[in-house]
């Protein structure tokens, strides 16, 4: 049974159906696990199991009858704490809205419903969802299942742990800043970034009707590429005002075989080093894929420079996660403006530009981005996928200290904490689908996840490139603190 809870969500949908367990088991297995090991963990921190057992039951009844629920029938799940559930809270780790009870499920925990799953409960974030670390005054801190006092990443830390330490058959996150990916990354799952606008975000709302802001997209985690595939067709294409005038049609995976493909290695960056051992793990990338056949280029890149597309990306990232800041604090914020020098492009001076950007001046970063999306375009003319880190380290330990004051080591040198926001940045800037995948563990046992990203609307290719690389290297493996 232990071997169980770490199948794939497909596998356990496909014993299910075969009837060598039931769902009801399934659901008390993961619930056992959960009340057995979450208490070191912290994942699970709004539990349904009440609710788990009797749809389980259901499904097991439906099935009896040769009624099928969907891909997924029977297999239980968790989701990120941010979703909407009806009965439970969707806080953000924020204390105001510790009661903040849904009335009715969301659209994606709907979506998944339908394709046949039911819900365990939800799992743990940031405040905000805004930190590589998920800890927050409602809930406490989330631990990593392979060192509990190392992060899980973080917004989707307690996704990401929940997968890797056996409690759910699968998750779905958030990312506007490697949020579903540096917890994949951080953990040994997989974790889907999808291209911007494929899947709808109603549903995953602190207050209902908020307009879908930029960048932010939904996705989902597993401890399969096969199983990225599947929810993220249970999740894509228009909600329902939408879907009167358009539909989604997403294009499959584009090649056979890893020697069809022409891969770009994008392993280090003098704008966010990583260390040597994620740097080398991207360079192993490119060696196994040119061994096989495919075109791998070391020196490939878009036509533009590194620190162009970041400060057009911590620019517009800023302006959405200030869009809620108090009257006082903005005049405040504008006053330190005005009293910067014109030339000044720190990290604190763009944040600060960031926060009061006017809709004329958002319009001109735009019309920038607009610019790196197109190099994208041509580049993806010529290559078909890029590998590169999420992250310069694997998992650190956690802090708490103040934002301002925080850094992270790499190889001995401390650098700001942020400066890793660089690497998500590639992407998520220009709406681009990634795929973070296992690669293996690092020479102190923690796993250690890549980036396959490609062209907008490629997300198949590249969550078939990881499906195919992991067989070849990583892919998931349990920690064993957690049998």
């Amino acid at each position: 049974m232990t071997d169980v809870a770490f199948l794939s969500a497909i596998e356990l949908a496909g014993i299910i159906q075969s009837k060598q367990i039931s769902s009801v088991e399934l659901t008390r297995l993961y619930i056992d696990r959960i009340e057995r090991y979450d208490g070191a963990i912290n994942a699970v921190v709004v539990r349904i199991f009440e609710e788990a057992l009797a749809a389980a039951e259901t499904a097991d009844t439906r099935l009896a009858k040769g009624d099928s629920l969907g891909p997924l029938h029977g297999v239980p799940m968790t989701i990120k704490e941010s979703y909407v559930i009806k009965g439970t809270p969707s806080s953000w780790g924020l204390e105001a809205f510790r009661n903040n009870v849904a009335k009715a499920d969301g659209l994606a925990v709907r979506r998944f419903k339908a394709a046949g799953a039911h819900f365990l409960g939800k799992t743990n974030v940031p405040v905000e969802l805004a930190d590589f670390q998920s800890y927050n005054p409602v809930y406490g801190t989330t631990g990593n299942p392979w060192n509990t006092e190392l992060t899980p990443g973080g917004s989707s830390g307690g996704s990401a742990a929940a997968l890797a330490a056996g409690f759910s058959g699968l998750e779905a996150g958030s990312d506007i800043g490697g949020s579903i990916r540096n917890p994949a990354h951080f953990c040994g799952v997989y974790g889907h970034k999808p291209t911007y606008g494929v899947i709808p975000m109603q549903g995953h709302e602190l207050v209902e009707g908020v307009p879908e802001a930029d960048l932010a997209v939904c996705g989902p985690l597993a401890r399969s590429a096969e199983d990225l595939h599947l929810a993220l067709d249970i999740m894509a294409g228009p909600a329902d005002r939408e879907a009167m005038g358009w539909q989604l049609k997403l294009p499959p995976a584009d090649f056979t075989e890893l020697k069809d493909l022409r891969v770009a290695i994008w392993g280090n960056d003098e704008m966010a080093p990583v260390s040597k051992e994620i740097a080398d793990r991207a360079d192993q990338v490119g060696r196994i894929l040119s061994d096989m056949g495919a075109a791998v280029s070391s020196t490939a890149r878009p036509d533009f420079t590194g620190i162009e597309n970041n400060l057009n990306y911590r620019t517009l990232l800023n302006s959405v996660m200030s869009a809620n800041l108090p009257a006082d604090q903005v005049k405040k914020i504008q006053a330190r403006v005005d009293a910067l020098d014109p030339e000044d492009f720190s990290e604190d001076a763009v944040s600060a530009r960031s926060a009061v950007l006017s809709h004329r001046d958002w319009i001109r970063t735009n019309f920038s981005r607009e610019k790196l999306r197109n190099a994208w375009r041509l580049f993806f003319e010529d290559w078909d996928i890029v590998i590169c880190p999420q992250m310069a380290t694997a998992a650190f330990p956690h802090d708490h200290s103040s934002f301002e004051g925080r850094t992270i080591t790499v190889d001995n040198l401390d650098q700001p904490y942020f400066t890793q926001l660089f690497w998500s940045g590639l992407v998520t800037n220009s709406y681009l689908p990634s795929t973070v995948f296992p690669t293996g563990l690092s020479k102190t046992g923690l796993p250690i996840g890549l980036q396959a990203i490609s062209a907008p609307y490629r997300d198949h290719r590249t969550i078939e490139f990881a499906r195919q690389i992991t067989q070849q290297m990583g892919g998931f493996v349990a920690p064993a603190a957690y049998p």
